[in-house]
């Protein structure tokens, strides 16, 4: 419960992070050069992340469950990938408010007419363009799409290499084809936002980086490494089995095995006999379980 509870704050912390206005890095009349790339569309629109980076894995996730109805590995698949994307968003929107690093199609988010005016004495850009395009235009460092690209699909690919047992050491390469998908569609989408002059090269490499570093924290936070003997199910799964396990052994043991000797006698009295000794009590118990 206190997991669901977080990831909530998370997704409210992020709304926040979205609507202050992020710091106006000082641009100088001579730093506009760099910032004069065409003002572009997006390549990949910003409500198709969540359908690759989320919607798509939970489907895959979804799809593992039928086949093998383990309602722990569908619970913290989904709750892995919500936390690993949402980790991520509040990261990179925290750093991008902080940093305002201007994107390369500033020039014309600040001066959308061409007309270019500057402050006579410290020689400051003086924006007369939309205020919204030009809050988003102080908004470069780090990129959003690649981190939420990476997060996503990168807690993916490690998800697909415990479940296919990349590393089972059988000499299979053909499963690393399957998990380098996740990783290329995220590469794509990265290299789109280059593409669109909304990003610069640095700012997608460090989105990038971000974002499959809290997918790895987040994965192995619920599930084992894919190269463990346990790798298949998550760490919770492997638990509870463990537990049932130990308790099916405990009972077992703390039943008195049938190894009484007792001679009734005919008539008076009677001599019994009854053998207590512990160590063929745990003999014959284990017998038992192990049938």
């Amino acid at each position: 419960m206190y997991d669901w509870i977080i990831l909530v704050l998370l997704a409210v912390l992020d709304g926040l992070l979205n609507i202050i206005e992020p710091f106006h890095r000082f641009i100088g009349k001579d730093m506009m050069t760099d910032l004069r790339y065409p003002l572009k569309g997006n390549t990949v629109p910003f409500w198709a992340v969540p359908l690759i980076g989320i919607v798509l894995p939970c489907v895959i996730f979804g799809g593992i469950y039928f086949k093998k109805k383990n309602i722990y590995d569908l619970h913290h698949g989904i709750l892995g990938i919500l936390y690993s994307v949402l980790i991520t968003a509040v990261i990179t929107d925290a750093i991008k408010d902080g940093v305002g690093r201007p994107r390369p199609d500033f020039f014309w988010r600040c001066f959308p007419d061409g007309k270019d005016i500057y402050d006579n004495i410290t020689t400051g850009v003086l924006c007369h363009g939309e205020k919204s395009v030009i809050k988003e235009g102080h908004k470069s460092f780090p990129s959003g799409h690649s981190s939420w690209s990476f997060a996503g699909l990168g807690f993916l690919t490690w998800y697909l290499t415990g479940k296919i047992a990349v590393f089972d050491r059988k000499g299979h390469i053909a499963k690393l084809c399957i998990i380098v998908l996740p990783l290329l569609a995220a590469s794509l989408v990265a290299v789109s936002r280059v593409d669109d002059y909304w990003h610069h090269w640095q700012d997608v490499f460090a989105g990038a980086i971000i974002g499959l570093t809290v997918a790895s924290f987040c994965y192995l936070q619920f599930f084992p490494y894919p190269y463990d003997a346990d790798g298949l199910w998550p760490h919770a799964y492997t638990l509870q089995l463990a537990e049932a396990r130990n308790s099916g052994i405990a009972n077992s043991f703390s039943v008195r095995p049938p190894t009484e000797i007792e001679e009734e006698g005919q008539g008076q009295g009677g001599i019994a006999l009854r053998d207590t000794s512990p160590i063929l009590d745990t003999m014959e118990a284990g017998r038992r379980y192990e049938n």
